[in-house]
């Protein structure tokens, strides 16, 4: 397939999701100028708290932080404690209520914040859209961390029309889920908005040399 030169590329997102700030810093700090956005990931917050934020923002000022807290209710409060720790992004569960998904985008709104939907297995267009009027603007298309340990998911031709027509509703689409170096010709020609890296990066003897192909190959599936 002929490369397409006119698809925005992709961000690189690294995906911390270890269980103690140690761990998630030493990757971090090693592959730092490589990645886009810095991924404070469920694990790392649930065994950290928003330190993990505050941390990682007060050592990366510019760099965009999403707080991957996957909100499923008390959206305002939820968000606000993540804004104020210093998050650029969150995320909130497909099942959330629409109003709760108002909640959050309103919070957002009030910070210059983003606010991303973690899509499942299957999700309703007409749901799709329905975020997207209420002002949501990224979702993640993702291959389940426990699947894929079961060798039981792969990306197939449904995965890049999904992609397709969520960008077509006007979202940034990110994949993640095992994402490695390898998979990434897989979208070319698709207009994915994010590529997450986290074991790939975090637990590779060479967290910068890993970081530097997945981006290098990037910039090949996604010329500019």
């Amino acid at each position: 397939m002929a490369a397409d030169k006119t698809l925005e590329r992709p961000q690189l997102q690294i995906a911390l999701d270890t269980f103690d700030m140690p761990s998630a810093l030493r990757p971090l700090n090693a592959a730092v100028s490589q990645v886009d956005v810095i991924e404070c990931g469920t694990v790392l917050i649930i065994a950290e708290g928003l330190r993990a934020v505050r941390e990682i923002r007060a050592l990366y000022p510019n760099k965009t932080i999403l707080a991957d807290v996957r909100i499923a209710e008390a959206g305002a409060v939820i968000s606000r404690a993540c804004f104020e720790a210093g998050a650029s992004w969150v995320s909130v569960v497909a099942g959330a209520s629409m109003t709760t998904v108002e909640q959050v985008v309103k919070v957002a709104q009030e910070f210059g914040g983003e606010v991303q939907i973690e899509l499942g297995e299957t999700y309703n267009p007409e749901q799709a859209r329905e975020w997207r009027r209420l002002g949501a603007t990224q979702v993640i298309v993702h291959r389940s961390r426990d699947a894929e340990a079961a060798g039981k998911l792969t990306w197939g031709e449904n995965d890049k029309d999904r992609i397709r027509q969520l960008h077509q509703m006007g979202f940034k689409v990110t994949v993640t889920g095992g994402v490695t170096a390898k998979d990434l010709p897989f979208f070319q020609g698709v207009p994915v908005g994010v590529v997450i890296s986290g074991r790939g990066i975090v637990k590779a003897d060479d967290p910068l040399a890993a970081a530097t192909d997945l981006r290098e190959t990037i910039g090949r599936v996604w010329p500019q």
